[in-house]
């Protein structure tokens, strides 16, 4: 299962109802944080979920909003004693931009590692993640982000038996070793049935519509989504400073056939975001206004017996 929880919805600036806007997911003792805003180690307390397990940080991009309050983050997580390596990921000019930063959190007890990402999409796999990292369209280079927890096939007893596999090596084969015993090779795949859905979910913020949204989006469990405006007449607006109206996070969530959207990232000035969600149901019914410190446990979806 994955727990997802959206810490804060506010773009641009943190509002005293509303932090800025920042993800963090946990999977099997360890978390993810997407963007790291001013008062987002407060939300994080607020959640009452822990900073220690964090070993993963991506940034879509870096306006002050998306990455101002990382040093005060990596000072909290080294004041917890954390000796773990922690990795982040990000576009071009992480290193320098984390770097300057840090004058102010010059000496952490654990390493940073650091991964730039250069193509228009790229894959990593790192503690039972697979993330992937799309362009968006924003004034400034951006990424969205998808993070899927995928789930082998069953072992298969019946293959493992009739190729005369001894059980101790079942569990290692289950794990995805390759098998070197008595001039016989056994790779995973002879016992090991199809893979089975696992757990999607996509995160996009600052950016206009984009296909590679719809692309990587497409049949995620949770699409998480900037909604920087919500009000009729701003259509302009979202143009001119390359964000989002809600009609159109609604459209990409329809075209990508995501089981659920939340809404996020809202502009300062929009107050009460439910008040213009009639024209996103209209859209795509399945959508939710986000709120500060919403989340959800998603689970793998329950097998036909």
């Amino acid at each position: 299962m994955l727990d997802v929880c959206l810490l804060g919805t506010g773009g641009m600036m943190p509002l005293p109802y509303r932090w800025l806007t920042s993800l963090m997911t946990r999977f099997n003792g360890s978390s993810v944080l997407i963007d790291c805003g001013e008062g987002t180690q407060i939300a994080i307390k607020e959640k009452g979920w822990s900073f220690k397990p964090i070993d993963i940080l991506c940034f879509t991009h870096y306006h002050a909003d998306h990455i101002s309050g990382l040093p005060g983050l990596l000072l909290t997580m080294g004041n917890a004693d954390r000796r773990e390596p922690l990795t982040m990921i990000g576009p071009k000019g992480l290193e320098r931009v984390v770097s300057a930063m840090r004058v102010i959190a010059p000496e952490l007890p654990f390493e940073i590692k650091f991964m730039e990402l250069q193509d228009a999409e790229e894959t990593i796999e790192i503690n039972g993640y697979k993330i992937t990292a799309f362009k968006v369209n924003h004034k400034v280079t951006c990424y969205g982000y998808t993070i899927e927890i995928q789930r082998q096939g069953k072992f298969q007893v019946d293959k493992a038996l009739s190729l005369d596999i001894p059980k101790p090596y079942w569990n290692r084969l289950q794990k995805g070793e390759i098998i070197e015993l008595k001039g016989q090779t056994y790779t995973p795949d002879l016992v090991m049935g199809a893979a089975r859905k696992g757990i999607k979910i996509t995160y996009c913020t600052d950016t206009r519509p984009t296909k590679s949204i719809i692309d990587n989006a497409k049949e995620s469990d949770l699409f998480i989504c900037e909604g920087m405006y919500g009000e009729p007449g701003k259509e302009e607006k979202a143009m001119e400073y390359k964000h989002m109206t809600f009609k159109e996070a609604a459209t990409l969530a329809k075209e990508a056939r995501v089981h659920q959207m939340w809404l996020t990232h809202y502009s300062p000035s929009l107050n009460h975001p439910q008040e213009f969600m009639e024209q996103v149901y209209n859209i795509f019914p399945n959508a939710v206004a986000g709120k500060d410190r919403m989340s959800v446990t998603l689970e793998f979806e329950e097998e036909e017996s």
